[in-house]
């Protein structure tokens, strides 16, 4: 699982064999691939950028162009065993909602974010006194397409609100994962798998 992203190699680990499976935000097919040849699933994808899903089509994966935000609300209930939104959340317009429909779709779903409390961010806005632009954050503020600045703890404080089961979580420095202590100032990315009991 060396050619996967750290945060998509714990989820591709987590994902039973012979399930079925919806990416939201899937990009170029890249994990949905992964779990088709390695764990035997039934994958299937939802990406907004056209010339993405051409990617997708052209490696023979079950890809179709959509607005997360809008047409997830077009599937049925518990259509698939997981739900994966990998470094999307903070693109959502309501990330509330997302997570409401990804569990609404999935019996479980894992989200995947950058963590934007930790140190290298604050550090980088306290001394530099700008939007940092860091190894998780590469992009200036100006050309990201995040819109929610989260951070584990203010994910934490939703899912608590909103009654969702943490069932795991994962954290990683760079390539490297990390242990949860202090995970909201050391790690830069996370993934948590949820599940709610409707």
């Amino acid at each position: 699982m060396s050619m996967l992203r750290p945060d998509l190699a714990a989820i591709a680990r987590n994902v039973a064999p012979g399930s079925r499976v919806l990416d939201i935000g899937c990009a170029d097919g890249t994990l949905l691939s992964h779990l088709r040849e390695h764990n035997q699933v039934d994958a299937r994808g939802m990406e907004i950028k056209p010339e993405l899903v051409e990617r997708c089509v052209a490696r023979g994966l079950s890809v179709v162009q959509g607005d997360a935000d809008r047409d997830l609300s077009e599937y049925p209930d518990k259509a698939f065993d997981y739900t994966i939104l990998s470094q999307t959340l903070q693109t959502a317009e309501r990330p509330d909602r997302m997570l409401d429909q990804l569990l609404r779709v999935g019996r479980e779903a894992f989200v995947s974010f950058p963590n934007f409390a930790q140190w290298r961010t604050r550090t980088a806005l306290m001394f530099g006194g700008r939007m940092p632009v860091t190894r998780a954050l590469p992009v200036s503020w100006y050309e990201t397409d995040n819109i929610h600045h989260v951070t584990i703890a203010d994910f934490r404080e939703l899912i608590a609100k909103m009654d969702v089961e943490i069932e795991g979580c994962w954290f990683f420095s760079g390539e490297r994962a990390i242990s949860g202590i202090g995970a909201n100032w050391r790690a830069e990315f996370a993934v948590f798998k949820l599940s709610r009991n409707d």
